[in-house]
């Protein structure tokens, strides 16, 4: 199994442990670096900058994604690690300045998005000294593989502290912290933000009905409202256009079990108008997530259909 060891700021780190997310986004300033280090499920763990060199918290990673920070904002919000949009711009500015990218002003950069899910945070005295071969010229992060020394030890400090604090629920499987993050994906314990970011990228970030491409305007809708004990799974999600997102949500517009676009009358009955929305009536889906365990439940738009559609 690997780790990761990422490198974060203080002003990130206790923004986020003073309000114990659901999730955050370790974000990168630029995005045109995948992070390709970690599989679904496999630790991510946080570490301060030097001289501070401790593991101060972590969990398991769940996707990477590149988004324009607009779209990270929206997806995360506060769990980017801060409080505002504009310190968020801010922030990612002077990342990218001190790492040597271009001084051009983008209005909306592209930033890569770490999500992890269920993160935790040690309390100071509770913190574990990194590896001994640990580099302070280290800035982004390091690897560490189980199957070695160093990195078997470096997980049963992780696991011993993470115990005793009791940040393990007692049905993971300690023996393989793997099982970790499908276990959130069957349970719908991922939060909004890596709902939206699973979703985005199983459709390719195109809108399921249109193939609309522009990313800005496409939303993550959730099949079954999550108000209504719909879970943050990929299977309860559709990526639209965010007018047919709307439509979709207050039932003047559906999609069968067959994955066939139905319009409800009501719009031309109501509102005098529709007709681009019409002609996508009884159109199959343009877009599915090409791995089938992420594509729509029948099940969640049996109940769309029988629930909130107005026929």
């Amino acid at each position: 199994m690997k780790i990761w060891i990422g490198v974060t700021d203080d002003g990130w780190f206790n923004y986020l442990r003073a309000r114990n997310p659901d999730e955050v986004n370790f974000w990168q300033p630029s995005g045109g670096r995948e992070f390709r280090v970690l599989q679904p499920g496999e630790p991510f763990l946080f570490k301060l900058h030097s001289p501070k060199n401790y593991i101060v918290g972590g969990r398991f990673f769940i996707r990477y994604s590149p988004l324009p920070c607009s779209l990270a904002w929206e997806a995360f919000g506060e769990k980017n690690g801060v409080g505002t949009y504009e310190e968020f711009l801010a922030r990612i500015r002077k990342y990218r300045v001190r790492s040597g990218y271009a001084e051009k002003i983008e209005p909306d950069p592209v930033v890569g998005c770490n999500v992890l899910a269920q993160p935790f945070f040690f309390p100071e005295k509770a913190w574990i000294p990194v590896p001994t071969d640990w580099s302070t010229n280290i800035v982004q992060g390091k690897t560490y593989d189980t199957e070695q020394d160093t990195g078997r030890a470096l997980w049963a400090a992780v696991e011993e502290v993470a115990g005793a604090l009791e940040f393990w629920r007692p049905d993971e499987a300690k023996d393989d912290p793997r099982r970790d993050a499908p276990r959130y994906l069957v349970k719908g314990r991922l939060g909004q933000g890596a709902f939206r970011v699973l979703v985005t990228d199983a459709y390719q970030r195109r809108c399921a009905i249109t193939g609309e491409r522009t990313l800005p305007v496409l939303e993550a809708a959730h099949i079954k409202p999550y108000a209504s004990a719909g879970p943050n799974l990929t299977q309860n999600g559709l990526l639209l256009r965010s007018d047919l997102h709307k439509l979709f949500d207050i039932g003047y517009l559906t999609v069968t079990p067959d994955y066939r676009v139905e319009v409800s009358a009501r719009i031309k009955e109501e509102y005098k108008n529709g007709r681009e929305y019409y002609a996508h009536h009884g159109q199959r889906l343009l877009v599915l997530p090409d791995v089938t365990e992420d594509q729509p439940s029948k099940e969640f738009l049996e109940w769309h259909n029988q629930s909130r559609f107005v026929a």
